[in-house]
């Protein structure tokens, strides 16, 4: 990679517990991983809930089994969604790779707590084997709310967030930009308050715990030490962050619960992104790209299909605009559009087909997962999900 460009790939953003439901494909349901590779080659993770195992088997796939990898690990704290990965970590087990990880010293462990963490999860009964299988070297450094230390030019400062047993958040200010990363927090403390305040001034990314809605937030789940995707907003306006994404999704949070949370604090105003798994964000001097995964496994076929896209584009105004559909799958299709609609928003599609001989119109809801240029100056590429039909009655002709 440049030495100009900082990259982070989100591996897992649901909170509390892995989950595979249907409903919650798109944002995908492994627990917390970010991998960040910094201008220059380093590598850093945040986090190891079950999405670190994915990463450590792309690893594998890309560098072999023979190259030595190297990384920094940060846990934000021993909570089983941000550490169930580890024992399942490909690059654990090969004795050429070098790993070192950084947490806190916890109430209930004392010294030692993040090596005797790491041990526990894999003691008997809970694992078939124990730590002594992994052969990759370790190192374990205690850090603590008001450290910093800096890792080959990039500056990493820690502060205590609101969490049962304790939680720290980040902020890594790297040559490309700035990062907070602030999950498993709850508004409310004053104190804690201000760290997070602290942490994410003038950040290129605020990753930010969004697991409730403001409404669960202030009622059942007050006391769990999670936030909102309204707190997240007021944070990042405040403090003057550039770009926020909602991380930590609830288990129980639908792709459509989320995308309707997005809708809502994109109201608000401001750059707001959910996190996703396979999400992908570029870093640089001019500003931050953002990559979404797209569903182009499933069968495609090209089509002659005229259509119908009505929207938002990426300033937030309605557009409608008439298009044909040439590249059509079960899962969605590709299309090319004089607008530009905004990646992760929600856009309508009627296509006119001919079944039985007969015309239909089919209605769809879709939502972009990319952008790019088209085959013409004023043409954009369009990728599209489904997300679902809709049952559309087309009103009584008037007599």
């Amino acid at each position: 990679m440049g030495d100009n460009v900082t990259k982070i790939g989100f591996w897992g953003v649901r909170g509390s517990t892995p989950t595979v439901d249907r409903a919650n494909w798109r944002y995908g349901g492994n627990t917390p991983c970010l991998e960040l590779v910094i201008a220059g080659g380093t590598r850093i993770i945040l986090d190891c809930g079950t999405g670190l195992r994915g990463l450590g088997n792309r690893w594998i796939q890309t560098y072999g089994s023979k190259k030595p990898m190297e990384a920094h690990i940060f846990l934000t704290h021993y909570h089983w969604d941000h550490i169930q990965g580890i024992p399942f970590f490909a690059p654990l087990y090969s004795e050429q790779n070098r790993f070192y990880f950084y947490s806190f010293r916890s109430e209930h462990l004392g010294r030692g707590s993040l090596q005797r963490v790491l041990e526990a999860q894999m003691a008997h009964p809970y694992f078939p084997v124990d730590v002594s299988v992994m052969s990759a070297k370790r190192e374990f450094f205690e850090i603590s709310g008001g450290d910093k230390l800096e890792i080959n030019g990039t500056k990493i400062s820690a502060r205590w967030l609101n969490h049962p047993q304790g939680c720290l958040g980040f902020r890594l200010e790297t040559p490309c930009g700035t990062i907070a990363y602030t999950t498993d927090n709850e508004p409310g403390v004053p104190a804690l308050e201000n760290n997070l305040k602290e942490l994410a001034a003038g950040a290129d990314l605020l990753i930010n715990d969004a697991q409730y809605s403001p409404e669960q937030l202030a009622g059942p789940r007050k006391g769990w030490g999670h936030s909102s995707w309204l707190h997240g907003v007021r944070i990042a306006e405040e403090v003057g962050a550039k770009n926020l994404i909602l991380f930590h999704h609830d288990p129980d949070s639908s792709d459509q619960v989320v995308d309707e949370l997005l809708r809502e604090a994109r109201r608000k105003g401001g750059a707001v992104w959910a996190a996703a798994e396979g999400m992908v964000l570029s870093m640089s001097k001019t500003g931050v790209g953002v990559a979404l995964p797209t569903a182009r496994s499933g069968q495609r076929r090209r089509t002659n299909f005229k259509a119908r896209v009505t929207g938002y584009d990426e300033n937030g105004a309605p557009f409608e605009e008439e298009t044909m559909v040439n590249d059509l799958s079960l899962q969605g299709a590709y299309i090319h559009l004089h607008s530009i609609p905004r990646l992760q928003s929600e856009v309508t599609v009627v296509m006119e087909a001919s079944l039985g001989g007969e015309e239909h119109e089919i209605h769809l809801r879709g939502y972009v997962v990319r952008r790019e240029q088209g085959p013409e100056e004023n043409l954009t590429g369009v990728g599209l999900v489904f997300t679902e039909e809709i049952d559309y009655e087309a009103p009584p002709e008037s007599k």
